[in-house]
This record gives structure tokens, sequence and C-alpha cells, in this order.
């Protein structure tokens, strides 16, 4: 059984399971939702709790036989597993596996995970747990999901604000919903239930946006060139190198090519996808940008990157992050 992070309280209130996964790309969100498992658990007379971190050094041996031994008072145990890194190693897969076959009785089991990827979800340990017990999937907040979210999160501390300054509020935490959460509880600390005004939300949220060169590919390809030049100005801030992120960038030109090519000799989509080493949640992304923007504005917008190259090596005379804000501009076009 799959639950959505969002309806995690109202489904632990009506009937609280023995086996739950926790895992996703949001850490705030995962630890948020795997915290009120374990509240719950507590007001459900789960006392004791023991704490098995699996790495690629964990011996399957210690989850059974600890997991399996008596509860030192006879109390209902909380067995809370963490996999950091998301891959548990040959032992700690099985280990996983062992113990989602035998559960120890009286026992309320909480399995925390990173993001995990495609393959990793085919894995037989992951399989396991999710024949087991239940999961909770917890999904990456979009920038454009950001202002509702960060309203949501005034709200429950009856304060909030006009649209505009939410809009500012998620351009200065982009990336960073841990510290988001921080500077929405310092303004309940700073001022009273009510209506902030742009002022005092400017005053009191630092900036803490964490700028992704990949957060900046990803809005080249879509076309997003405001949020582009933010991001740009936020990686030079940074001190980020320009022959880094221009790495970056044209490795997404060149893939968007490969799929251009391929979509006008009419290839098979998956092949052509293949090809150009995209995979999971990057399929649509690159999809439909390769679809929008014609291979001559791809071609060129190549061209225009090995220019900067030559400007950011000093070959050429000019402004290298000028021009990569110009290079940004050939992704708002239609197909040429």
């Amino acid at each position: 059984m799959h639950i959505q992070p969002t309806n995690l309280s109202q489904h632990l209130q009506k009937k609280l399971l023995t086996f739950y996964t926790v895992y996703g790309e949001e850490p705030l969100l995962a630890i948020e939702s795997a915290d009120l498992i374990r509240r719950m658990a507590h007001m459900d007379g789960y006392i004791e709790r023991e704490i098995f971190t699996i790495d690629n050094q964990f011996k399957k041996s210690d989850l059974l036989l600890r997991s399996n031994s008596l509860s030192l008072f006879g109390e209902k145990r909380l067995i809370d597993i963490r996999v950091p890194s998301g891959k548990p190693g040959k032992e700690g897969g099985k280990a996983i596996e062992d113990y989602c076959c035998s559960l120890p009785p009286d026992t309320l089991t909480l399995v925390t995970l990173p993001k995990i990827d495609k393959q990793g979800k085919i894995t037989k340990w992951f399989k396991a747990l999710e024949k087991t017990g239940s999961m909770i999937s917890v999904p990456l907040v979009e920038f454009n999901q950001l202002p509702t979210w960060i309203n949501q999160r005034l709200s429950i501390q009856n304060q909030r604000t006009d649209p505009d300054t939410l809009q500012f509020f998620a351009e200065k935490v982009e990336g960073n919903l841990l510290a988001a959460n921080q500077e929405i509880k310092k303004l309940a600390l700073l001022y009273p239930p009510g209506t902030l005004s742009f002022t005092q939300i400017k005053d009191a949220v630092m900036e803490v946006a964490r700028y992704d060169i990949f957060k900046l590919s990803d809005a080249m390809v879509t076309g997003e060139i405001a949020r582009f030049i933010l991001v740009l100005k936020g990686l030079q801030g940074e001190g980020t190198a320009v022959p880094f992120i221009l790495a970056i960038l044209v490795g997404q030109i060149r893939s968007l090519i490969i799929i251009r090519k391929g979509l006008d000799s009419g290839k098979p989509y998956t092949q052509i996808l293949r090809e150009a080493n995209v995979w999971g949640d990057r399929q649509k992304i690159m999809g439909n940008a390769a679809k929008r923007v014609g291979l001559k504005l791809l071609v060129k917008a190549l061209l225009h990157a090995a220019k900067i190259d030559k400007i950011s090596k000093g070959v050429k005379k000019g402004d290298a992050w000028d021009e990569i804000e110009q290079l940004g501009l050939h992704f708002t076009f239609k197909k040429s």
C-alpha cells in the first residue's frame, strides 16, 4: 500500500500498521513523515526503540539477532532501520529481505531511505519492503509549487502574505526546503499572527537558496529564462567556475541534438532516449524540449557554447557570464 505524505496523519489516526517505509527526494518532508510515525507509535505503546544503520559494512546477523531477542521489559518495540545512502550493499540487502520474511512479534518497523532510483526499485530488498508494508514516497517540491507550500506552512502558524511576497520568498529559498522551514519558523517568533508585509519578510528571510548547476540546466532546457538568469546569478555570486557550468549545459545540448535527430528520423522513442543517455524523470523534460526546440537552434546553441569556452579561456574577448545568459535565450524560441 502506498500512502501520500499529505494523507499520512489522517491514516495514522485511523489505524497504525506495523511496517512503514519512508523514502524520497525531500529530506525535510521525509524526516517529518518518519517523526510522525515515531510519535504515533510511542503513543500506541511502542516504548522501546532500537536503531539500525545499514551500509556496506553491515552484518545481517546484527539485525536478525537483536530484533528477534526478547524485549527487556516485555514492551512493544519500534525497530528503526535507516539506510542513509539508499544502497545497503549485498549483506545489508539480504538482511532486509530476511527481516521482512520473519518479522519479530510486538514490533513496529520503520525503514527510512533517501531517493531510490529506477534500478534500486527493482532490487530484491526494495521489493521485499514494498510487499511487507506501507510505502510513503516523498516527492520533490518543484519551484512552481514552492509559493503554495510556503503559504500552507505560514497558515499553520496563523500567518499569511500576498502572492508576490510568496514568490519573492520562494526565490530566496529555492532548492532548500530545510532552510525554508527554518525561515518560516523564524517569522512566527518575530511577528504575531496575521498578515505579513513584504518588508517584514524581506527583512527577516535570509538568502538561503541552494544554487544548483542542475537547476540551471533544467531551467535552460524548459525555457524558463527568468529562473535561468536567477540561478545563473546565484552561481556567479558563489564563484562557480564557468567551465564547469558550460560542461553541464553542453552535455544537455548534445543530448537534445541526439533526441531531435532521432525524432526526425522516426526512430522508436525509447531507443532515442537510451542513445541520448537520458533516464528517469528527465525523459519527459528532455523529450518535450527536443520537440519544442528545432535542430537548427540546438546546433546554434552548441556553437555559441564553443564561443563561450574560448572566452573563458581568454582566446576570445567578451564576458562569459553575459554570453551564458544569452545561451539560455536559445531555448525560449519555438522550432526552427
